[in-house]
């Protein structure tokens, strides 16, 4: 006697394979708000970016510019100043909403213990988190560093903000993408020891501030600087209009170097007489010039992502030996 299979009833849905499955899935599921947020922000950011550089190229083609120097010395669109705002501000705005509540809200909300109860480990599950994490943040501030980068290079001129400063330096080459991956780092870190998020965004947020200011400051220091000698009445060489002022001298023939202001706050009698007095023929003039910017950004990036890795390393230790 033989037997005809059956067929297994439909459902209306055939069954596929996931493209995520297991940890990947919950933590994407699970954060699917704060990846979809960067990826619009990914999108919108560089069609904004690709805009304003359209919109720079067709007035300074309009002005006849670099053949033609233009009525005002650099290029007064406010998109471009709104943009370098917006790049400025994405290293905090990511470590306030992306990193801050990323481990402190499942604490609080007690997703971590029914996560960590569960055949996942505390170390696995947080490490998922990262991966998934700070691969987003990686890929949303490359691609703006980058298209930014390619805006402002050729038209550094006619911006109104010099490569030193941070709204430059910070949101190009390799700066924006380090920024972003340590303060998002410094967030998360800051989540896990205060175990609340609304105290973890607010500490982050002092936290990120704090850094921009250090960080500022920190720039002159990331390359040797160079010194120059020129004629006491001598204009400043045409080489130095980009450069990075650390600081200035006035000296004598012998060598002897004398702060810049020795003789200057006196009548011109007096002022004269001081100089001859004490032999200034020359100024001295200490700087970072322009072509030094992509080492002193590696420099920098290399900074941020060597702490980005001690404070990974922290977290990940700190979970596996305390329960969340």
């Amino acid at each position: 006697m033989t037997t005809t299979p059956t067929e297994a009833p439909r459902t209306g849905r055939t069954p596929g394979p996931r493209m995520l499955r297991g940890l990947s899935w919950l933590v994407v599921r699970q954060h699917r708000a704060a990846l979809l947020s960067l990826l619009a922000v990914t999108v919108l950011g560089s069609i904004w970016i690709v805009y304003e550089r359209s919109r720079m190229k067709d007035f300074l083609d309009a002005a006849g510019w670099p053949g033609k120097e233009l009525t005002q010395p650099t290029y007064d669109g406010g998109g471009a100043g709104l943009v370098m705002a917006a790049l400025g501000g994405l290293p905090l705005i990511l470590a306030v909403f992306v990193g801050a509540p990323l481990i402190a809200g499942d604490q609080e909300q007690g997703t971590a213990q029914l996560v960590t109860t569960q055949s996942v480990s505390r170390l696995r599950w947080v490490a998922t988190k990262f991966a998934w994490i700070y691969g987003a943040v990686l890929v949303t501030a490359a691609v703006l560093s980058a298209l930014f980068t390619w805006w402002w290079k050729p038209y550094r001129s006619v911006f109104s903000s010099s490569w030193s400063d941070g709204s430059v330096f910070d949101s190009t080459g390799p700066m924006l993408p380090a920024l972003c991956l340590f303060l998002t780092a410094a967030g998360i870190t800051i989540g896990v020891l205060a175990r609340r998020t609304l105290m973890s965004m607010a500490i982050t947020f002092i936290f990120a501030a704090a850094v921009g200011v250090f960080w500022s400051e920190m720039i002159a220091h990331l390359a040797p600087t160079r010194t120059i000698t020129y004629p006491l009445e001598a204009d400043m060489p045409s080489r130095l209009n980009e450069s990075l002022e650390v600081d200035r001298w006035i000296g004598s023939a012998d060598g002897h170097l004398y702060g810049w202001g020795l003789c200057a706050e006196q009548t011109e009698a007096a002022s004269d007489a001081c100089v001859k007095e004490h032999g200034i023929v020359n100024n001295v003039y200490e700087y970072l010039g322009v072509d030094q910017m992509p080492a002193m950004q590696w420099t920098g990036a290399g900074i941020l992502l060597a702490g980005t890795a001690v404070l990974t390393a922290f977290v990940l230790w700190r979970v596996s030996r305390r329960p969340l």
